[in-house]
């Protein structure tokens, strides 16, 4: 590596250059939105009526969603159409409904609500910054285990449930898990569904947004939490959730919930409570423009690859060719979803986002993947390449590369 004056010559220059990038979200880009603008025009004044009889502009249709719906949408989530309920967008808001519910009302099988148990979820780290938030914000304390190459560190897990009644869950992203890229091995499944919990009522919260979103072309099956449950005897406990915020328009999506039929019966009944239905018109453009799409669902997802590969192709590019002999960081190679994770050898990671928002690149907070908006260790950068251009992408990675290098050698410098 160069010495620290070569580094901070270098650095200047691309402080100098004026740039104005950004990686801090996982967003899609403006290419990735206009694959799907066939959609605006799916429903008008000839079609509102569903192949079920059902008119979109009226009350009648249920909490559970179109059936048409249910029929395409069910893949994402490996379920099976009655296994599915379609809502609004998006999956947060779903999540943040049936928390509440659980709160004050429990979930199928509670003798009561949670809220007067000290109630404690299990997250992962590092994870989703809006799983935290939410969780926090209703009230529960959070647990953090390890995110491994397999999913939960299922020995911390275990650690936590065996014997505190309060622990009343899991809360993570099994496929391609935000920001890792990690996803749930059917190894770690099978504990997680079978796994002893002193709370009768433990629950698996199993937010899948990323289960269709594949950057190869033939992506292992990602293993299925709810058959494995129901193999174990434990299918009341999975619930999975999802969205079609990147796979449509992340403005006007559908949310998914996927559970068993005992989960279906309970949770219906909750949110027949609350609303007389979602919005049947979105579902149902939804439903014919997947239809018209060549490929449906599939075709969809394999042409927003297309968009998004290239640009995780260069994040790899660019930190193997100038960081990749150094030992100063260490980062994720996903095979899908819509981040790297990155970990600097030092614990400089707040250092490299503060010196490339000065060069004029916005990156997530140091902290946001960790409860609190604290990483213990200093050292975790979540990348999100999805949203700008190509050009741009390798514009920000050169500059990050850049800046761990000089917040390395400050750092040892300071030593």
């Amino acid at each position: 590596m160069a010495d620290l004056n070569s580094l901070r010559a270098q650095y200047e220059k691309y402080k100098s250059a004026g740039a104005s990038l950004n990686m801090e979200r996982g967003q899609p880009a403006d290419a990735n939105f206009d694959l799907s603008l066939p959609i605006l025009s799916e429903v008008d004044a000839s079609n509102y009526m569903t192949d079920n009889g059902v008119d979109i502009r009226n009350y009648p249709g249920g909490v559970l969603g179109l059936k048409e719906a249910r029929e395409i949408f069910c893949e994402q989530l490996s379920v099976a159409p009655d296994e599915v309920i379609i809502s609004n967008n998006s999956s947060l808001d779903l999540m943040g409904r049936m928390f509440s519910w659980a709160l004050l009302k429990g979930v199928l099988g509670s003798a009561q609500g949670w809220v007067n148990q000290s109630p404690k979820l299990i997250v992962t780290v590092p994870g989703y910054d809006r799983h935290f938030t939410l969780a926090k914000a209703l009230g529960f304390e959070l647990l953090s285990v390890p995110m491994t190459a397999n999913g939960p560190d299922m020995d911390a897990v275990e650690a936590l449930v065996s014997n505190d009644t309060s622990v009343k869950g899991i809360y993570f992203v099994p496929t391609y898990s935000n920001p890792t890229g990690d996803s749930l091995s059917a190894d770690t499944a099978r504990r997680l569904v079978s796994i002893p919990t002193a709370a009768s009522d433990f629950t698996i919260f199993a937010d899948d947004a990323y289960s269709v979103h594949h950057l190869v072309d033939n992506p292992e099956p990602a293993a299925n939490l709810l058959q494995l449950a129901k193999d174990a005897g434990t299918e009341n406990r999975v619930l999975l959730f999802g969205s079609t915020s990147k796979v449509t328009f992340a403005s006007g999506g559908l949310g998914l919930a996927g559970m068993c039929e005992a989960n279906i019966n309970f949770w219906s009944s909750a949110l027949n409570t609350q609303t007389i239905g979602p919005n049947k018109a979105e579902q149902w453009r939804h439903v014919l423009f997947l239809r018209k799409y060549p490929g449906g669902l599939k075709g969809l997802m394999s042409d927003h690859a297309k968009i998004l590969k290239p640009k995780f192709d260069c994040v790899q590019d660019v930190l193997n060719t100038e960081l990749g002999n150094l030992g100063v960081a260490s980062w994720t190679v996903p095979r899908g979803g819509y981040f790297v994770s990155l970990d600097t050898a030092l614990p400089v990671a707040s250092r490299v986002v503060e010196l490339a928002k000065e060069a004029g690149l916005a990156l997530t907070p140091t902290g946001a993947t960790y409860p609190d908006g604290v990483d213990p260790e200093n050292r975790n950068i979540r990348l999100a390449p999805t949203r700008p251009p190509l050009e741009e992408v390798q514009q920000a990675m050169e500059l990050v590369a850049c800046c761990i290098k000089l917040a390395s050698a400050e750092y040892e410098a300071a030593a």
